[in-house]
């Protein structure tokens, strides 16, 4: 392989990278409707995971008060 040939090879090879490089980064920009969509959809869904979670800890706490209480009822009755 003479030198032209391997400049040649070495400037296609830069082509490439550099067309698939501006490629990815055009697709990366101009994304679907879709996504906006899903992005949306995924907001959502974490807005109402956070309720959850917080009903989740009331709930909890609820629980907790009532065994205490129930504990402090069985040692008022034993007591008598």
């Amino acid at each position: 392989m003479n030198p032209f040939e391997f400049v040649l090879v070495i400037l296609g090879m830069v082509f490439l990278f550099t067309l698939m490089k501006n490629r990815m980064a055009a697709k990366d920009q101009w994304r679907d409707p879709d996504d906006q969509t899903e992005s949306l959809e995924n907001f959502r869904l974490r807005e109402e995971v956070q309720e959850l979670k917080e009903r989740i800890k009331v709930l909890e706490r609820i629980t907790v008060e009532k065994e205490n209480s129930l504990a402090q009822q069985i040692e008022e009755l034993r007591d008598r």
